[in-house]
């Protein structure tokens, strides 16, 4: 059989992936195009702004807005130091030995386990055994749990491919280590670092199940005061009105997943915004 040239071969690898690519962007677009087309009708100031009424048929979201930011900030502001502090640890002074190795596959292992499972985890330690409540820092911990193995994951990946010559130099100068990692392979590290925040925060910012447990409630007549408040958010807000008040208008649910993919695609966008700005500053 005879073999394919290399620029047949080449022409042919990327048309596959131009298919996939336009097969993946097809069902994202009409899902979006679906949203918006049902859902901008109902965005207006009093929608965003004021707060439900009349059994969630009317008024605004404005508590889940203020609810969903606060949950995922706090839980991003958790889960960031601690996620690539570990993988600093596990990168830059863990040997490679079985304890390692296991920990490694654990992180891996923990990516895959079902949300719902995270959110009774934060129900019996957040709420109850350490007696937060129904909270925004029980949501926040929780999400943050969820957050790690993504974060830790791809800051190591980031960590690894700061080539070894640059900490070589900086040891040679007789930098110590730890002023090695924080001023040469830290910085050269961020714009990976934070391509791990942006895919935790698009994952944890719709999720509906851990905060079921642990942070949402259906109504709240007040904004939040402090961390140990219940709190409206956005995902729980939706799975709400959308399945358990009858009669609800569609505009209404398709303006807060409107909302809520607004919010999603900002967060991330501003970590893009950030992470192109630090890749322009890298040196390599």
């Amino acid at each position: 059989m005879k073999k394919l040239s290399p620029k047949l071969s080449q022409k042919l690898a990327v048309s596959l992936l131009t298919v996939a690519m336009i097969i993946t962007l097809i069902p994202v677009s009409a899902i979006i195009f679906i949203i918006v087309k049902n859902g901008i009708s109902a965005i207006s100031w009093e929608f965003l702004f004021s707060m439900p009424t009349q059994g969630m048929r009317a008024g605004g979201i404005f508590p889940a807005i203020v609810g969903t930011i606060a949950i995922v900030s706090c839980s991003i502001a958790t889960a960031l130091p601690i996620g690539v502090c570990a993988a600093i640890y596990l990168n830059e002074y863990a040997r490679d030995n079985l304890l390692t190795r296991i920990i490694k596959l654990a992180i891996v292992n923990l990516a895959g386990i079902p949300s719902v499972v995270y959110g009774l985890f934060g129900l019996g330690i957040f709420v109850m055994f350490l007696g937060f409540g129904v909270s925004i820092i029980a949501g926040a911990l929780t999400l943050a749990i969820m957050e790690l193995p993504v974060i830790i994951t791809t800051a190591r990946s980031a960590l690894s491919n700061v080539p070894n010559s640059f900490r070589e130099a900086s040891l040679a100068l007789g930098v110590s280590r730890w002023q090695t990692i924080r001023h040469i392979v830290l910085p050269n590290a961020l714009p990976g670092i934070l391509t791990g925040a942006i895919l935790s925060i698009a994952r944890v910012a719709g999720e509906t199940a851990p905060i079921l447990f642990t942070a949402a409630a259906f109504y709240t007549p007040n904004l939040p005061h402090s961390v140990f408040d219940q709190v409206m958010a956005l995902p729980y807000h939706l799975f709400i009105i959308s399945t358990q008040i009858p009669n609800m208008p569609k505009n209404i649910i398709f303006g807060t997943a409107l909302v809520l993919l607004v919010m999603v695609l900002s967060m991330s966008l501003i970590a893009i915004i950030a992470r192109i700005i630090f890749r322009k500053r890298r040196k390599w």
